[in-house]
């Protein structure tokens, strides 16, 4: 007697991407994150395998507008390294934000994804926006709403 195997999806052709706004204003940046990265990841879908690109677009906008909860808005560090001897560089959540809130949602759902390919080729579906405007309207993204 055969069992049935679960179908699993052959690569490109099966799988259909969607994409999904989320308003990051007023949302904890570890929560908004790992929502994010499952839905990259595509966790939600049925047809989901580790090995394999399932998941969907994300469309964030509002990003100046993250909030953190306790001191982290003045005691978070974000380091980079310039390569050379004595060229670490640290930054405060704060400046960060002021500068280019971007890169902090970004670092957050990065240090959430796979650390090989399959992740690096998951962060190129995010795309995210300072401001409520972003040119993503002809895909008709679903509004995503994140508690």
């Amino acid at each position: 007697m055969k069992t049935k195997k679960t179908p699993v999806p052959d690569g490109k052709t099966q799988i259909e991407k969607k994409f999904y706004l989320v308003n990051a204003e007023n949302k904890t940046l570890g929560r908004l994150a790992s929502s994010i990265a499952n839905i990259l990841l595509g966790k939600h879908k049925s047809c989901w395998v580790p090995y394999m690109d399932t998941g969907d677009f994300v469309i964030v906008i509002n990003a100046e507008k993250i909030k953190v909860t306790g001191k982290k808005l003045t005691d978070k560090l974000y380091y980079r390294h310039s390569g050379y001897l004595g060229g670490l560089k640290k930054e405060t959540f704060l400046s960060l934000l002021q500068k280019s809130p971007e890169t902090i949602i970004e670092h957050a759902v990065k240090g959430m994804l796979p650390h090989n390919r399959l992740g690096r080729q998951l962060l190129k579906k995010l795309k995210i926006y300072r401001g409520s405007e972003h040119p993503h309207i002809a895909q008709n993204p679903v509004v995503l709403e994140i508690n």
